[in-house]
């Protein structure tokens, strides 16, 4: 038997009306992340400088790192110089991204760009199993330039490419991430949520502080990485 509190239980009848009264408002917001979408895809752009990152085939220019596609997203991921670990949220998320494949059909590609040396970079890549293609923005303002300096945050840049210019589209960080992401997504569906303490959960509900739920760097390394 579980300790924890525990929904009411009613009639299979009650609760497909209370079920009903919820799928009002979970369309209802279907409909206006729809409607954000279409006005993220009527925002302006802005032209970019022409970067030069480093890859794990060395110098590679912005523009290259499209691989052929006109369409590009960037993971900035935090990095801390001299860490072994490095931000578990950052490191856990970038995890669930495993077959990126699909985007070729849709002329994109979802990189990850840290201001973390490339061998550095490539090692705690494989450290941790992660399976996304990793660049370094160490010797280049670019991170800077879209919002993830050195030993700074993390966030998502959106990017078009018209021949060789390149023009950023979109930005988001903090939790506009988690939309791009499976796992908030699932546990959001599951009658005790995230279990964090912010969350709006009936009277005796599991929740623990914020940031202490979920796996830590050296915990994804030991499920998915090499050792």
């Amino acid at each position: 038997m579980t300790t924890n509190a525990l929904p009411r239980i009613v009639d299979a009848d009650t609760w497909q009306r209370e079920l009903d009264a919820l799928r009002s408002r979970e369309k209802a917001a279907t409909r206006e992340l729809d409607a954000t979408a279409a006005q993220r895809r009527r925002l302006p752009m802005v032209e970019m400088p022409d970067y030069t990152l480093e890859g794990e085939a060395g110098p590679t220019r912005l523009a290259e790192i499209f691989d052929g596609r006109s369409q590009l997203i960037v993971y900035n991921h935090m990095w801390f110089s001299g860490e072994e670990w490095q931000c578990p949220g950052c490191t856990g998320f970038t995890s669930q991204f495993t077959r990126l494949a699909a985007l070729d059909d849709y002329d994109a590609r979802f990189v990850i760009v840290t201001q973390g040396p490339i061998d550095e970079a490539l090692a705690y890549k494989r450290r941790v199993g992660n399976a996304m293609t990793w660049y370094s923005t160490a010797n280049s303002s670019f991170g800077t330039d879209v919002g993830a300096p050195p030993a700074g945050g993390f966030g998502v840049n959106v990017f078009l490419r018209d021949g060789d210019t390149v023009y950023r589209t979109w930005h988001t960080n903090g939790r506009g991430t988690e939309q791009l992401g499976y796992l908030h997504g699932l546990l959001d569906l599951l009658p005790y949520g995230r279990q964090e303490e912010w969350q709006d959960s009936p009277e005796g509900w599991p929740q623990v502080p914020t940031y202490t739920k979920g796996s830590g760097s050296e915990a994804i390394a030991k499920l998915y990485g090499n050792g």
